[in-house]
């Protein structure tokens, strides 16, 4: 069943048929400056955003300074052995919680980690040690999107569809498995999509499919990689642009 706790109950309802944008930089990206994310995230709530969507503990500190908007926050931690890299640890979860997230994300996924476990246990964990803080789970799939609400997360998206192994070379959104996600499991969880996304068209039939809110981020936030999806299609598909989306940091 969906959160009974007031409190998140009232910011997750708070967020219904909204835009969540994701400001997020990494040091080596091109548009890179220490208060970059800032900027994105006035430039969201001034556009009428809803929530922002946040890479580490610096990072989310900076925003809630400066942003009176909800935060989802993550932290991405790579390894050259596991693909999972959204809060993969207990710590990491602390880290976002303390620097003011009130909605962490996690990766919540059959993957194996860094630490040789399975992602998706981390959920219950987070849950135990932070029970004041909402869960956001972030899956590739219709089997994990079922376990993470069967696990308690309150709020669940297909965000890494696209970045396992089984649906690495997607090209875009699966509508009909997000479809589904939401006919089976909203009455149980706050059910979001996040991924794939790229205009105000995608946005509204996501909405009409079930979608609580929408999380965008590259569409909105990070114009060099729109200008290499252009690139790519104008060079025939010769480099492909999600290498770049996808790349270790």
């Amino acid at each position: 069943m969906k959160t009974a706790d007031e409190r998140k109950k009232a910011l997750l309802e708070g967020m219904k048929d909204g835009l969540i944008v994701s400001c997020q930089v990494q040091k080596d990206d091109p548009i890179y400056t220490e208060d970059m994310v800032v900027k994105m995230a006035e430039a969201a709530k001034w556009a009428g955003a809803v929530g922002i969507r946040a890479n580490s503990p610096e990072q989310i500190k900076a925003i809630k300074e400066k942003v009176d908007l909800p935060i989802i926050g993550l932290w991405k931690i790579w390894h050259e052995d596991s693909d999972v890299f959204i809060t993969p640890t207990l710590d990491a979860a602390k880290a976002v919680w303390e620097a003011g997230a009130e909605i962490i994300a996690l990766d919540c996924t059959a993957q194996i980690t860094h630490e040789k476990t399975v992602a998706w246990d981390l959920l219950d964990q987070v849950k135990k040690e932070i029970p004041e803080a909402i869960i956001f789970a972030d899956v590739s799939n219709y089997e994990e999107a079922k376990h993470a609400v069967e696990h308690g997360a309150d709020i669940v998206a297909p965000t890494l569809y696209g970045y396992t192994k089984e649906t690495a070379n997607i090209e875009g959104a699966d509508y009909r498995m997000f479809a589904k996600i939401c006919r089976d499991f909203k009455e149980d969880a706050y059910i979001m999509m996040e991924g794939h996304l790229y205009t105000p068209e995608d946005a509204m039939k996501c909405i009409y499919l079930g979608a609580h809110a929408v999380v965008v981020g590259s569409a909105i936030t990070r114009p060099h990689l729109t200008a290499k999806r252009f690139v790519d299609l104008l060079s025939g598909y010769q480099h492909n642009w999600r290498d770049a989306e996808k790349a270790k940091h």
